[in-house]
């Protein structure tokens, strides 16, 4: 199922989709397709649990959309392209299963759109730098970047990042609440999927944490109340799963639990 551009392959329940056009992992039209495809192919594979997203090479997790592309086409493909661009990091950030974006080197412009669909950034210290340059192209960051930025750290520093268009290091946006943690270059690779195997029956149940994405970036973009009633409506839905039964079971007769992600 792997692409030219997007390569897949599955570890131990952990979905790996690699931006494979290195050194700067640039974000073309053929690119985001192979993306979209991808992250499809995990969303129904019932033997994914996690899926991680990573750039090829040592230098970018992705530098962003292809200039030399957008430089050469129409405004309508343009507009096009954002648009498709938009409806891929929408899919993954609504996908079920949680997504950890593994920043492995620079991640600029669009390549920080892409990190921050996911639920959870691991970043490898000392790889590179994070920001959102658009502003120095007299554009804005059109895939998502301005809402996302804004709803995870504030709309004050937001704002201040993008207009002044500053890459900073991965250790002030883990202060800024932009990358969750940051793991030591030596082993890095190995760490992550360590990381993202605990989220892994038996280890987790892994039902249980794509419902809780699932409410949270739901209930996000609804009224309260209804973020409440989605939220009843997917705990229903785990009350009848196996891996339910399994937990409350554990719990009372004091074991560790064993969860099958059913």
């Amino acid at each position: 199922m792997s692409g030219e551009l997007v390569t897949y392959r599955v570890e131990k329940g952990i979905a790996i989709l690699e931006m494979n056009d290195p050194p700067a992992n640039t974000y073309t039209y053929e690119m985001n397709r192979e993306l979209d495809e991808a992250i499809l192919n995990a969303r129904f594979d019932d033997e994914v649990h996690v899926i991680v997203l990573r750039g090829a090479g040592e230098k970018f997790f992705s530098a962003g959309a292809n200039i030399k592309m957008l430089s050469e086409v129409t405004p309508g493909f343009k507009y096009s392209f954002c648009l498709h661009a938009n409806e891929t990091l929408n899919r993954l950030e609504h996908t079920p299963k949680l997504v950890i974006a593994a920043l492995n080197g620079h991640t600029v412009g669009g390549g920080m759109e892409i990190a921050m669909a996911a639920d959870l950034r691991i970043a490898k210290r000392g790889a590179g730098k994070i920001g959102l340059p658009e502003v120095s192209l007299g554009v804005l960051p059109g895939t998502g970047g301005t809402q996302r930025l804004s709803r995870l750290i504030g709309k004050s520093k937001s704002i201040e990042l993008m207009i002044t268009g500053r890459l900073i290091e991965f250790e002030e946006a883990k202060e800024l609440g932009i990358v969750n943690d940051i793991f030591e270059a030596e082993g890095y690779w190995e760490k992550v999927l360590e990381y993202a195997g605990q989220f892994v029956p038996p280890n987790k149940a892994s039902k249980a944490v794509g419902r809780i994405k699932r409410s949270v970036q739901s209930g996000w973009e609804i009224p309260f109340e209804s973020g409440l009633a989605l939220e009843r409506e997917l705990q229903q839905q785990l009350f009848q799963s196996e891996d339910a039964k399994e937990g409350l079971n554990a719990y009372v007769t004091k074991r560790t639990p064993s969860f099958k992600g059913k």
